[in-house]
């Protein structure tokens, strides 16, 4: 298990550039299996996540040329479906959340896929039913056994359908538009997410021969193909880390540049940061921070105290509601953060409280945190990375506290942030990998 050092109270300057989305990264690489022509693939991010799903579908039979630092060549032509139920496959599959994305390509293209319970962060349940009955919607068969814990599901042929989704699941989204490319007929999907991430999923996937029309919204009409074919495609820059950066800014009190942002992809990120008091200027596809010795959270109209909530997109994306709350430790005026998605998202705040932040855990879903203008520095403890985005709140939180902090665990960092401790001492961070 892995270590991360840190010297707090470092104040940072210069300019990062953020990874390519890990979440996008998940579902494009996935598409590859759609067709046996060559795919080439831009700004993938080099972390734990994705390197597992590249390495289980080399597995699979996908030939994979890596041709530069972030580029890569996909060639699913000869895909070892057999694999797909061997031990290897199921331990392989079982420690990536993201082998889920594996299944409508699959089942489309060869008319059965299989997965065993997928791995991922402990931040609560996160149910597969939006996935599952969306195949099912398309005429798949769906088996599961128990006592192994392994998923089958198999179609001689799938055929297009209306379908109500009742989440606006990101990855079951688009696992469903993944099958209905190559079914036959028309699939209408409403309440679909319409995360920029499935915007770039249908964007690659029409390039490829798809028929993907309403695209970026929540009605989405899918006719399907007899064959899909290759095609180019760049990842966006992943907004989890703009916005990481953003909080880390300010929670420094130091001059960032985040260069090529993305800008228009952010949705509501940067509002929400400068509702928290944090300057955030844009210049052209870059986002400047300035060095702030105080920001100040918004009340609402009538006076009562801001809610920062999670929400579908636009809304405010739960991968930064971590963030968000460490980032309000340390400013004036107090917040109440709403995690809506995930109940077990919240409980990293025993070790923010520990260091010195005044914090009331009200339920597993709502947290209010009393900002402290600076007058009360945080502290560095010895703590445990629970998940991706709570590990990177509590580098966040050591990065502005006084002394050492240790983090364990930091193999949940890496599985969503790419040479974080590298990018951070060229910006003048005081951190060591153990």
């Amino acid at each position: 298990m892995g270590t991360f050092i840190i010297e707090g109270g470092q104040k940072l300057k210069g300019e990062i550039v953020p990874q390519g989305a890990k979440n996008e990264a998940l579902q494009v690489i996935s598409a590859v299996l759609l067709t046996s022509e060559t795919i080439e693939m831009k700004n993938v991010p080099n972390i734990r996540d994705v390197n597992k799903l590249i390495d289980l579908l080399e597995k699979m039979g996908v030939e994979v040329k890596k041709v530069g630092a972030e580029e890569y060549h996909f060639k699913a032509e000869n895909i070892n479906v057999d694999y797909l139920i061997s031990d290897d496959f199921k331990e392989r599959a079982a420690g990536l959340r993201g082998s889920v994305m594996i299944l409508g390509p699959l089942v489309a293209r060869f008319g059965k896929a299989y997965l065993p319970q997928p791995g991922g962060d402990k931040i609560g349940r996160r149910r597969l039913d939006t996935h599952f009955i969306g195949l099912q919607n398309l005429g798949a068969k769906f088996t599961y056994n128990p006592n192994e814990r392994f998923y089958a599901i198999e179609a001689e042929e799938l055929h297009g359908a209306y379908m109500l989704l009742d989440e606006a699941s990101v990855t079951g989204t688009a696992n469903i538009i993944m099958a209905a490319t190559l079914a036959k007929g028309e699939t209408t999907i409403f309440n679909a997410a319409c995360e920029p991430y499935i915007v770039q999923l249908c964007r690659m996937l029409n390039r490829m021969g798809a028929n993907i029309t309403g695209v970026g919204s929540n009605l989405l009409t899918i006719r399907g193909v007899d064959k899909l074919y290759g095609t180019t495609h760049r990842l966006l820059a992943d907004m989890i880390e703009v916005g990481s950066f953003i909080g880390m800014a300010a929670m420094t009190q130091s001059e960032i540049t985040i260069k090529n942002a993305d800008y228009p992809e952010l949705g509501m990120i940067p509002q929400v940061f400068r509702r928290m008091g944090i300057t955030v200027q844009q210049r052209g596809d870059d986002l400047f921070v300035p060095a702030q010795e105080n920001y100040e959270i918004e009340t609402f109209i009538d006076g009562s105290i801001m809610t920062i909530a999670d929400a579908p997109w636009p809304g405010f994306t739960p991968d930064l509601i971590s963030i968000a709350l460490v980032v309000a430790t340390q400013a004036k005026g107090s917040v109440l953060i709403h995690q809506k998605m995930f109940e077990s998202r919240l409980f990293f705040v025993d070790k923010l409280i520990d260091m010195g932040a005044q914090i009331i855990l009200c339920d597993p879903h709502r947290a209010t945190v009393i900002g402290l203008n600076r007058q009360v520095p945080l502290r560095g403890i010895e703590m445990v990375s629970p998940d991706i985005r709570a590990g990177v709140s509590l580098l966040i939180a050591a990065l502005s506290a006084q002394g050492k902090s240790s983090i364990h665990n930091i193999e949940q960092i890496d599985r969503g942030y790419q040479n974080i401790d590298l990018r951070l001492q060229n910006l003048g961070a005081k951190i060591t990998r153990l």
